[in-house]
């Protein structure tokens, strides 16, 4: 009887299946073994935003490049914090095309997301989460001022947001009633016993297979023990209280058209949840909709105006909207700046990338992108300014967030290697 297996074998069990990996026995090549991610020394943290109508880069790049640039009209909000953050033009994602669409690629840097064939990867955040997501009650918290999502699955398959301050709010800090929490505690144990139930057959399966294959199993159940750590782990949250906070749930605010009250709100749930430590991995799509923002000065739809076309009126109203946009983030900053956590600040813990999918949102051009780097383990306080045809990709700061967090890599999607002129500390 042969020994070779089927690339269809699964282990069985009370009507649960789970694949193998592929197999030198099943007529393919010896899986390459991953190293294991490394262990930060302290807590660090990683959240991204993205304005989805862009950001006028006039009104952001400084005409000078290095430390002693001149703040422009929307870094001055975050002055205070000059040496918290880097700002950075000619930047940009290769090969990522599509004007609105490459917003899918935003934290994956996969290609062509405006080809109907096209089909995204994993986005920084669910990547970081995936091997250290387990050390918080929430691996990562996929959010959105007004809808959409810029985080996707290792299929790439989106992540629906969290758009509701309000249930953020009672996620992070409510307890749920008895029969919500068995329903939870039910759900994690179920998890637990398909991981039991295949284990006598995995020992079948090893007598099997030859010596390649059995370290190439070794790999695949060290993972799969991995997993069952990861759901002890979730059944240890599941049993604590959650954190308290000095602050009442949020009534959600419907009106679109208040844009400061919206995301300053949505800022405040994040800013809680990093400093409860609740999630180390956060993303945010910012609002940006053809609402006529509740701003003294405005009287266009923000995506309009977005498409100003050189108007100096237009361009005048979206400097209004932007400009609160970076007052905002500046708050966040500030906030995260002021709390601190051990010796050093939140702001200082988190690596923040805030920026845009789009270089030039009137022309959907998806070049130069505006880029702001700030927080984390990095030394600030300069304009990194790239000749677009010499610039790295994107990717490279990406690269360089998730070291800083602790997963040691030195690739993602197109990035090879960190972005050299944002050294760490």
């Amino acid at each position: 009887m042969s020994n070779q297996l089927s690339r269809r074998t699964f282990l069985r069990a009370s009507g649960i299946a789970m694949g193998l990996p592929l197999l030198s026995s099943m007529g393919a090549s010896r899986l390459m073994a991953q190293d294991e991610s490394g262990e930060a020394s302290d807590v660090r943290r990683m959240l991204a935003i993205c304005a989805p109508l862009g950001i006028h880069t006039p009104n952001l790049f400084p005409e000078k490049a290095g430390k002693d640039y001149e703040l422009t009209p929307y870094l001055k909000p975050m002055g205070a914090l000059r040496d918290k953050f880097s700002v950075i033009s000619g930047i940009m994602h290769p090969n990522v095309d599509g004007g609105h669409a490459a917003e899918k690629s935003f934290l994956t840097g996969a290609a062509h997301p405006g080809q109907p064939s096209f089909q995204n990867t994993i986005s920084v955040d669910q990547l970081a989460a995936e091997q250290l997501g387990y050390k918080t009650r929430f691996g990562s918290l996929t959010l959105a001022v007004d809808y959409h999502s810029i985080s996707y699955t290792r299929s790439g398959v989106q992540i629906p947001a969290e758009s509701r301050p309000s249930k953020l709010f009672a996620k992070l800090f409510l307890e749920g009633t008895p029969q919500e929490k068995e329903e939870q505690m039910r759900r994690i144990e179920d998890g637990q016993s398909i991981m039991d139930l295949v284990q006598d057959q995995t020992k079948k399966v090893t007598k099997k297979v030859g010596r390649e294959d059995n370290q190439t199993l070794d790999q695949y159940f060290t993972s799969v023990r991995e997993l069952e750590q990861r759901l002890v782990q979730a059944e240890a949250w599941a049993k604590l209280p959650k954190p308290q906070v000095d602050r009442k749930q949020p009534e959600d605010i419907s009106d679109r058209a208040e844009l400061t009250q919206r995301l300053r709100l949505m800022y405040e749930m994040i800013f809680l949840a990093i400093q409860t430590d609740s999630t180390r991995f956060i993303s945010l799509i910012a609002p940006g909709g053809n609402e006529v923002v509740a701003l003294e000065g405005v009287d266009d739809g923000w995506h309009n105006l977005s498409h100003h076309g050189r108007d100096p009126d237009k361009i005048e109203m979206l400097t209004i909207i932007e400009l609160e946009e970076m007052k905002l983030f500046a708050e966040l900053m500030q906030k995260l700046e002021d709390s601190k956590e051990g010796g050093r600040s939140l702001l200082d813990q988190t690596a923040i990338l805030f920026g845009s999918s789009l270089g030039n949102a009137s022309s959907h051009n998806n070049t130069n992108l505006p880029i702001i780097a700030a927080g984390g383990h990095f030394r600030h306080g300069q304009h990194i300014a790239y000749q677009e045809d010499k610039a790295p990709p994107l990717c490279n700061l990406l690269v360089s967030y998730l070291q800083h967090v602790g997963v040691e890599t030195d690739q993602f999607s197109s990035g090879y290697g960190t972005l050299t002129e944002l050294p760490a500390i």
